[in-house]
């Protein structure tokens, strides 16, 4: 039976290497928030969740059967993956929106990379990019696709009528509990729920309890939910806990927001929300480390957090405030003080390759690991997306590749002060240094790390670019 609208996202897992080793597949939460939108506005939809698929050509056999009228490609927005802009997921994306246009479906499209660059999703076959939040703006958009009506007067897009245009901004979204519980039912969970029990042990879902960040990180994009900062009542995201703790199996919570518990009067009732709703499960989130107070952390660790994962960024001080991250060193020292003190687990992001960044600094953030001892890094180099000022810094110094194509590229971008191959066997040893530390790997290993700094320190001389971009002070 034809429906309204067909969606769809495009973060296939099998596209990105890193996922593929991983194995943490997360259903497309935003997705099935913008599905549940379109029920509440009277329309029938279907979801093509593109997790599992093997390309485009399941798109187009699900195009076949459904016959939408409308077709909307909505990524989930609280996913990092489709914070990063990847090639891979551009590329499914714009060949579904082309498959629609061969059959004359009209598309509208939403994401943190159209955003940025809508003109390359118009181009493909969408009519319309949906800019910023997607959930009050997408009913009327499909309405007004569907009926072939002018799309002018809806706020929040971006069309072509000639050239690009765009239409009044859309006003935030201020009070998060008014939209509805995502259309969970819409996909088939068996699939999520059994590559993660098989790879983990337990099934984990992403939730979120707020939109935007207010900090000022210069490296930081922000395309959709900008500087603003909007949380949903302890109450409702604890209900919603429970929600998927008893209905769906859930047995983990990935909480996906940029930052979660800002607030330490929001956190300490959000565990007695916890508590009162019977919605206790293990959950990790990701936040800074000057929110990690002896306080937070407490509350934190009695409504179930098993893990935390900060932006450490650099063991440098001179690089944090390059960076305009307003942390402290020692604070980062302080956070895993009060994690481990309540057996919560520690992971830091770390970020090499910002203009600046010499070999000195380096070596201040391996003296940071050392010291604090984190159960966990992830390692990025930096990666200038559109709209930061360190894309200002960098863009007119860009060369043709502007993003990664999946999640392990680790390709610098920009003329950093050493070469790509340089960073990532940089990451590579940073990794065995964690495992070390913590015991996952053989102990034979810590001569062959040794070695390998070794060899690092030796070749870093040759691995200089001539001329880096400088860093700010320098301009």
């Amino acid at each position: 039976m034809p429906v309204d609208v067909l969606l769809a996202h495009s973060n296939r897992i099998a596209a990105d290497p890193k996922q593929v080793r991983k194995m943490q597949p997360y259903p497309p939460l935003q997705t099935l928030i913008a599905a549940a939108c379109l029920r509440e506005a009277g329309y029938s939809v279907a979801v093509f969740d593109a997790a599992f698929c093997s390309g485009v050509e399941e798109f187009e056999e699900e195009l076949e059967q459904a016959r939408p009228r409308a077709v909307a490609i909505v990524e989930d927005n609280f996913n990092f993956l489709t914070k990063m802009c990847l090639t891979a997921q551009r590329d499914l994306a714009c060949a579904m929106l082309g498959a629609a246009a061969r059959r004359s479906t009209p598309a509208v499209v939403n994401g943190s990379d159209a955003s940025d660059r809508p003109e390359l999703y118009l181009e493909a076959g969408a009519q319309a990019v949906a800019l910023g939040e997607v959930e009050l703006t997408l009913p009327p958009a499909v309405g007004a696709l569907a009926r072939r009506t002018p799309l002018s007067d809806i706020a929040g897009l971006a069309y072509r009528n000639g050239s690009l245009r765009k239409t009044a901004p859309r006003r935030r979204i201020e009070d998060l509990d008014r939209l509805p519980a995502a259309a969970w039912d819409l996909i088939d969970l068996a699939p999520y729920r059994d590559r993660w029990r098989e790879a983990h042990g337990r099934f984990s879902v992403s939730l979120i309890s707020s939109r935007g960040c207010p900090y000022h990180c210069n490296w930081c994009a922000k395309p959709l939910f900008g500087q603003q900062y909007a949380v949903r009542s302890a109450e409702a995201l604890a209900a919603e806990m429970a929600h998927v703790k008893q209905r769906h199996g859930a047995e983990h919570i990935w909480f996906a927001d940029d930052i979660f518990a800002l607030s330490n009067r929001w956190t300490m009732d959000f565990a007695d929300a916890v508590e009162k709703l019977d919605a206790r499960l293990p959950f990790k989130m990701q936040s800074r480390c000057d929110l990690m107070t002896r306080e937070t952390v407490g509350a934190l660790a009695r409504a179930g957090c098993e893990e935390v994962w900060m932006g450490a960024e650099s063991g440098s001080q001179k690089i944090l405030d390059a960076m305009d991250k307003q942390t402290r060193v020692e604070q980062i020292l302080e956070a895993r003080a009060n994690l481990r003190n309540h057996g919560i687990r520690a992971g830091f992001f770390l970020q090499f390759g910002y203009p600046g960044e010499e070999w000195e600094d380096i070596q201040q953030t391996l003296e940071l690991l050392r010291e604090a001892e984190p159960d966990d890094v992830g390692v990025s180099v930096s990666y200038p997306l559109p709209g930061t000022r360190f894309h200002d810094l960098v863009a007119d110094q860009l060369g043709p590749k502007r993003n990664w194509t999946h999640s392990d590229d680790l390709a610098m971008m920009f003329p950093g002060v050493y070469s790509s191959d340089f960073y990532r066997r940089l990451r590579d040893l940073v990794h065995l240094e964690v495992d070390l530390i913590n015991g996952r790997a053989e102990p034979a290993a810590d001569q062959h790390l040794r070695a390998g700094w070794e060899e690092l320190a030796a070749a870093e001389p040759s691995c200089r670019n001539p001329h880096p971009v400088r860093p700010w002070t320098s301009c």
